[in-house]
């Protein structure tokens, strides 16, 4: 009999927050930092829409939705690549520049599929430490070698919520070799208020040796859909597209897309909704010792390290009640969680349970 010999690959499984439990259909998802008011209504027509022909193939070139991206960024639409959701263009990045042994490095708790796609081509995942779950760029740099390819960081960065400011990021490139990729992960932009705050596109549209990645899974509220994109220098992108599958991101996705980016009242209502129940959780987990990070994204980290209780005793009993949260030792941060922010029937619903919990304690 013939055995089939292929390559074994040494990497961790990803594994996403649960979206149901096994006694109930009627769950409550807060683990997967998905949009707390759904998709656009704009968007939404789109589906109801009969006049689209899914029998075609789909534009190749996501042609028209670039095209939208680069009248609402103001960036050069010849420096934009569509993906099925910004987790295939991690793969493509992967793929395009790295060959076994090959160093990458990220922060110690970050987004899985950095490392998960870096190992699947033979890359070599480095740590760097973060202090009080925040990204340090000096840490970064203690792992940078003469091997070291890429820098993937997500700003916000996930799971933590912590972000490093405009200084932090122009400090971090000009001091890393001019071969070496940088790859901001703008994932959570559009929740962010913080004055000190700023993108990886607006700090480096111009610059050829950094890789920004964005998606359409957050704010908008498409991730079922899957679709995200890069933007890069011309010559990335075009190496990028010769890779990549050639129809790789569907029709309806590509029309949801373009809609959900004019729909600038569903943006500015998803922030405000984020930013006042975000602070407003925090407040009230505060009351019973549960610390988290400062308001930034659409989650919080829950560290319960000062509580009564552990993460694990808090998550038994908010899963008894039909409660999904976010587990984060896989992330290897020990004794927390990760909440998302709900629309108001859910932070309702998890405040009170949360009251419950502790009510005797």
């Amino acid at each position: 009999m013939t055995t089939l010999n292929f390559r074994k690959i040494k990497t961790i499984t990803y594994k996403p927050g649960k979206s149901k439990l096994f006694n109930t259909m009627k769950a409550i998802k807060l683990s997967a930092n998905e949009s707390a008011l759904g998709m656009s209504s704009k968007a939404k027509k789109i589906l109801g829409s009969n006049k689209i022909n899914i029998s075609k193939y789909p534009d190749g070139k996501s042609t028209q939705l670039r095209k939208e991206i680069s009248i609402k960024f103001k960036i050069d639409k010849d420096k934009i690549i569509c993906g099925s959701g910004s987790d295939e263009i991690i793969q493509l990045i992967c793929q395009l520049f790295l060959k076994p042994n090959d160093e990458v490095v990220v922060p110690q708790y970050s987004f899985l599929m950095y490392r998960i796609y870096a190992n699947i081509v033979g890359g070599k995942v480095l740590f760097a430490k973060e202090k009080n779950y925040k990204i340090s760029v000096s840490e970064i740099l203690k792992k940078v070698t003469k091997k070291t390819k890429i820098i993937f960081l997500a700003n916000p960065n996930n799971p933590t919520g912590t972000y490093i400011d405009k200084n932090e990021l122009i400090s971090l490139r000009k001091k890393l070799r001019n071969n070496i990729l940088l790859v901001i992960d703008d994932a959570y932009d559009e929740y962010m208020l913080d004055k000190n705050y700023s993108s990886g596109l607006e700090i480096f549209k111009n610059k050829n040796n950094v890789f920004v990645l964005r998606t359409f899974s957050k704010i908008y509220g498409l991730a079922s859909l899957r679709i995200g994109w890069g933007y890069g220098d011309r010559k990335i992108i075009k190496a990028l597209n010769l890779i990549k599958p050639p129809f790789n991101v569907n029709k309806i996705a590509q029309l949801c897309a373009i809609e959900a980016l004019k729909d600038n009242n569903f943006i500015k209502k998803s922030v405000k909704h984020n930013y006042f129940w975000a602070k407003k959780i925090k407040k009230e987990l505060e009351k019973y010792n549960i610390s988290t990070n400062n308001v930034s994204a659409n989650f919080l980290l829950l560290n319960f390290n000062k509580c009564k209780f552990s993460a694990e005793q808090v998550n038994r009993k908010l899963q008894k009640n039909s409660l999904i949260l976010r587990e984060t030792k896989i992330y290897g941060i020990k004794n927390s969680l990760r909440i998302t922010i709900g629309n108001i029937k859910e932070n309702k619903f998890f405040l009170n349970k949360i009251k419950i919990i502790f009510k005797n304690v």
